[in-house]
């Protein structure tokens, strides 16, 4: 009989449906280029998008197959953790900064004005307008520059907060590629977090910022975007490179990104490990039998 502990896990093993909905991946921009040396593939670039679901599924086939006490505890710590840390095995995992310093918007409320809606199949759907995540991605970009003003280097917090304004050296936007994955619906709240694409060198004057936008309901990326950043001197209106300091942050950024990709992926790969280890000694071992119960304990219960 399924031990009674399983039947609480189970709960957490559904995934929330998805609406079947066509979006059109909207692309404001062409293909932006960079100059500098870029980051390696994620460990996760191989999974389907939907792998942390799809993990979760895997361990509820084992729950309903039977798991025995110990079987149960294991499940129940890798949905823990997988609960608990989704955004850093999710984006972390690709490189993305996901403490408290780094996001640019956090937990924030899909409200029911920015959704739209639209006919599929006769009947009346909605979702959240697609230039919402562009908007998104903005406010998270200006929270993101600024977090270097008020968090990671307050001795230049001066230039820093000049590069979202029109004072000396600012940022501008030159185009942006938006992904759409899903339609996403109120109620919900994202997470947005941006990494640099590459290493900056002294001469960058553009960088390549990649967005994740992360939807808690379904706890996966609702969109991605792709931004390309020119650095303007708005006293000689004229491109220029990033400032020395800039620069130096950069490259602590960026080096922190490469160590979460690594963490994160590793531990991606450890759950991966786990789930698969779970269903060899559940369904998937030789001569295994279901544990359907007994009529007897039926009654008990």
């Amino acid at each position: 009989m399924r031990h009674p502990a399983a039947r609480a896990l189970l709960a957490h093993t559904a995934a929330p449906r998805t609406p079947r909905f066509v979006s059109r991946a909207a692309s404001s921009s062409s293909s932006p280029s960079s100059n500098s040396s870029a980051s390696a593939a994620p460990a996760t670039a191989p999974l389907n998008p939907r792998w942390l679901s799809d993990l979760k599924a895997r361990i509820g086939k084992c729950i309903m197959f039977g798991l025995k006490p110990a079987q149960v505890q294991r499940a129940g710590a890798i949905l823990l953790e997988m609960s608990r840390d989704w955004r850093e095995l999710v984006a972390g995992s690709e490189g993305f900064l996901t403490t408290k310093g780094w996001r640019g918007l956090y937990r924030q409320g899909v409200v029911w004005g920015e959704m739209v809606r639209s006919t599929l199949y006769g009947r009346w759907v909605g979702h959240v307008n697609n230039v919402t995540y562009n908007r998104y991605a903005e406010s998270a970009r200006v929270n993101w520059t600024l977090n270097y003003a008020n968090i990671h280097d307050p001795a230049h917090k001066t230039e820093w907060s000049q590069l979202v304004s029109s004072m000396g050296h600012g940022l501008i936007l030159r185009s942006i590629k938006t992904d759409y994955k899903f339609p996403m619906t109120y109620p919900d709240r994202v997470t947005v977090l941006h990494k640099l694409r590459s290493e900056p060198s002294p001469d960058t004057d553009s960088f390549i910022l990649d967005v994740i936008i992360l939807s808690e309901v379904h706890r996966r990326a609702a969109a991605r975007c792709v931004e390309d950043v020119v650095v303007y001197d708005y006293k000689r209106a004229r491109k220029a490179p990033l400032k020395g300091f800039m620069v130096e942050q950069f490259r602590k950024t960026f080096a922190l990104q490469e160590a979460a990709k690594q963490k994160y992926g590793e531990r991606v790969k450890r759950l991966a490990e786990e789930v698969r280890g779970l269903e060899q000694d559940s369904w998937d071992k030789e001569g295994a039998v279901e544990d359907f119960g007994s009529s007897k304990q039926q009654q008990v219960e």
